[in-house]
């Protein structure tokens, strides 16, 4: 099978539409972490992801009744816009099934390619039914974005181009996994070519598919996706990639939100590019594995897979990028409640940076103060942080890698009701289209009283709902009853200790 995949790739018809992206050297990062940095540039593609090259090559290959008849797929992304543009070129009629929470920058893109958009549904699973009976009633091919051999040669491509432009010793190159397309071709050419190069995947932790295949020797669903990588926000990887990776990949790593927002900030300073989240994915990876591995004077390389990202994200990406270096401690610190206490305070910290500083008066007594915290990378400096100012008698919760607090906690920090009250609080992923909330709070019983309601607009298919409620108590038992008849995904925070200390 790796033979017969190689020869596909050789053979793929690419370049009528891609184009050959170059290797950009990464001198800041490389310098940072001892070892030479490359990034492969797919951002630099027409559509600006490595899309178009799979798109392409597979309707290359579809005969001329079936170009006639037109073609078809269900996505949210990139997948979308490589197609639109193959069939534009190739004068077939395309068709682009996308859920109705599909941000209007990806689908002004894809209409400007001339394809016909349909929205349908407000997941994918939805869209890609309907595509499925737009197939059957009007004779289109579907074009799949990842499963499939045409499909994975065309993105294997891209790892002959790197084998050919860096001629040198590699020691590991570096590839995102949504479904596994692109890790099938570029790991079939590879090790074919190059057995001694370690082939690594990288993936969300939350949408790690090829890790828990790996797991089970078997292909496995997910039962929940994370969605902040929209890219590569796949439950199952395809049964064709797996078949080629499950012997050829070395390693699985995968990456949280803050240290694909930090490998963001990486790649725009070395090369100027505003990489999206899953496109920065495989840097982040690559840096995590240095400081697995301790590697150094090594040649990585990694793909910046897509630069479809939406600006209005860019300031979540921004926030989230300190912590993601781990540059940046989250501290809720209880002080007594009497003039002084904030300089006695910076005085115990010393000469760090205090970059945020939520505060609202409490009590009496104690005041809780949400800070942040300049620190050094590693989480040892964190450590010694927090350790300085147990010693000096403060108590201290870190909440660093606390969600809540991310997220919510330190946009409302400090906000408490006059007089105690039982209420139950959730995070929830509202889907971003008209109408998410009404259904919502319809499915919620009359009795029931929000008495807390905080969200904001990150840019991407979902929106991060942080909901108090004020739940009778024969109905408490039953709450996640009804949120499950919602269907959005929900995460219950009410003991969370961010919560605890700021909005109780």
């Amino acid at each position: 099978m790796l033979e017969a995949t190689v020869k596909k790739i050789l053979q793929a018809r690419v370049y009528e539409a891609a184009r050959e992206t170059p290797i950009s050297p990464a001198p800041i990062l490389s310098r940072r972490f001892s070892n030479q940095i490359l990034i492969k540039r797919e951002d630099l593609q027409p559509v600006h992801s490595f899309k178009i090259r799979g798109a392409y090559n597979k309707m290359a290959q579809l005969s001329e009744a079936q170009r006639a008849k037109g073609v078809i797929a269900a996505s949210a992304g990139n997948h979308a816009q490589g197609l639109a543009m193959a069939a534009k070129l190739m004068g077939v009629k395309a068709v682009i099934v996308m859920p109705r929470i599909t941000p209007e920058i990806k689908v002004a893109a894809v209409r400007g390619w001339g394809a016909k958009v349909v929205l349908k549904g407000d997941a994918f699973d939805a869209a890609s039914e309907h595509a499925q009976e737009l197939v059957k009633e009007h004779g289109y091919t579907y074009i799949p974005p990842f499963d499939d051999i045409d499909v994975v040669a065309g993105q294997g491509t891209v790892a002959m181009e790197i084998l050919r432009q860096h001629s040198g010793p590699i020691d590991a190159v570096f590839i995102p996994v949504g479904g596994g397309g692109l890790l099938a071709g570029m790991a079939a050419y590879i090790k074919y070519l190059r057995p001694e190069i370690k082939v690594i995947g990288v993936e969300s932790e939350d949408s790690a598919c090829l890790k828990a295949a790996m797991k089970a020797g078997k292909r496995v669903v997910l039962e929940h996706v994370g969605v902040f990588a929209e890219g590569v926000a796949v439950a199952q990887i395809g049964k064709v990639p797996f078949q080629i990776v499950r012997d050829l990949v070395d390693d699985v790593i995968t990456v949280n939100t803050d240290e694909m927002c930090a490998a963001v900030k990486d790649i725009f300073e070395d090369t100027r590019a505003v990489s999206e989240t899953s496109g920065a994915l495989s840097l982040a990876g690559l840096k995590k594995y240095i400081q697995q591995t301790g590697a150094e004077g090594q040649t990585l390389v990694c793909v910046n897979s897509g630069a479809n990202t939406n600006f209005d994200r860019l300031q979540h990406i921004a926030e989230r990028t300190e912590l993601g270096e781990q540059r940046e401690a989250i501290l809720a610190v209880t002080i007594p409640e009497v003039p002084g206490s904030f300089k006695k305070f910076c005085r115990t910290i010393g000469k760090r940076m205090v970059t945020e500083f939520n505060y609202r008066y409490a009590d009496e007594e104690n005041a809780h103060i949400f800070v942040g915290v300049q620190v050094k990378p590693g989480g040892e400096d964190r450590q010694a942080v927090i350790e300085r100012l147990r010693e000096a008698g403060y108590p201290v919760e870190d909440l660093t890698d606390n969600e809540l607090a991310k997220l919510h906690i330190r946009h409302l920090g400090g906000g408490r009701p006059k007089s105690r009250f039982d209420e139950e609080v959730y995070r929830f992923e509202f889907p971003e289209r008209p109408g998410a909330l009404m259904n919502f709070l319809t499915h919620l019983p009359q009795d029931w009283n929000i008495s807390l309601f905080h969200y904001r607009n990150h840019g991407a298919a979902f929106g991060r709902v942080l909901v108090g409620m004020q739940v009778p108590n024969g109905d408490r038992t039953h709450v996640e009853e009804y949120f499950d008849k919602i269907g959005y995904h929900y995460w219950k925070e009410s003991n969370n200790p961010a919560y605890k200390l700021f909005m109780a």
